[in-house]
């Protein structure tokens, strides 16, 4: 019966030490549902470049508005934290930033770095914006020597007027595909989320697309609708779906899949590791 209340404290532990560091998470932020789990396990998906997006995808419960300048001592405070957690495996990842010149890559790539000098054998995941298709943005990132990369492509095409506002389903395909022309070792990641109204087909034709450009990670998760202001949800698949399409995917040459109703990019990110040595 004590397990919930100790569950709870380290939660608060966690957040406490992000408040201190001024530092967000993708996890506090889009209300995921696996919060109190990763938090509890000293987890979780590092936001840097603030919490503002300048994007406007229905699903998305990040703040749209006026975002902040970049802060350059972020890089430091995300390292201590780290210490402090005693990671191993880190992934960070940001609002878009259609704001900055680079869309926020070389802070991205400084964060990389400045982990990566200073804390021996640590691994750097980045789950990146498309940084507006910029092919120079995307070799910034790549320089800095992230051992995975992640962009998500959401959902199927047919969707994306409605659901990924100012997406571009080709450009976050191209953006996956030139990761690997520019370095060809590192492995990429995206993912899916259900529930908007999609087709079977049109999710195996995603994978497929996703398997033409060489993507090697693939996770498949429930949306939940955050708000009555966000998307609603058309339907709910079930852990049996779920596992059809996780076979689904590995049967297409997908290295690593992840596919369940609270399934989020980054659950349980570092056991890839695990499996495959990186």
């Amino acid at each position: 019966m004590l397990k919930p209340v100790l569950i709870l404290s380290k939660t608060h532990q966690l957040k406490k030490l992000l408040r201190n560091a001024k530092l967000h998470t993708v996890c506090e932020e889009s209300r995921c549902p696996n919060i109190s789990e990763c938090f509890s396990a000293n987890t979780a998906t590092f936001m840097i470049l603030g919490n503002t997006c300048t994007r406007g995808c229905s699903f998305c419960n990040l703040k749209r508005g006026k975002t902040l300048p970049v802060d350059e001592e972020e890089p430091y405070r995300l390292l201590e934290t780290v210490k402090l957690l005693n990671l191993k495996y880190v992934v960070i990842t940001s609002p878009t930033r259609d704001d900055l010149k680079d869309g926020g890559a070389s802070h991205f790539a400084k964060c990389i770095r400045v982990l990566k000098e200073n804390i021996e054998g640590i691994k750097v995941e980045v789950l990146i914006p498309d940084f507006g298709g910029s092919y120079d943005s995307l070799k910034v990132v790549l320089d800095a020597k992230p051992d995975v990369l992640n962009h998500n492509v959401e959902t199927v095409p047919r969707l994306y007027d409605k659901v990924r506002k100012g997406a571009d389903y080709q450009r976050s395909l191209n953006l996956l595909k030139h990761a690997k022309r520019l370095r060809s070792t590192i492995y990429t990641k995206s993912a899916l989320i259900l529930g908007f109204g999609e087709r079977e087909d049109e999710i195996i034709k995603v994978m497929e697309d996703l398997r033409s450009v060489d993507c090697d990670i693939l996770t498949i998760g429930q949306y939940y609708q955050p708000s009555v202001k966000h998307h609603p949800v058309v339907k709910y698949y079930t852990p049996e779906e779920f596992e059809k399409l996780k076979e689904i995917a590995l049967s297409l040459g997908f290295k690593y899949v992840v596919s369940g109703p609270n399934v989020r990019s980054s659950y349980k990110a570092y056991q890839v590791v695990y499996n495959y040595s990186l």
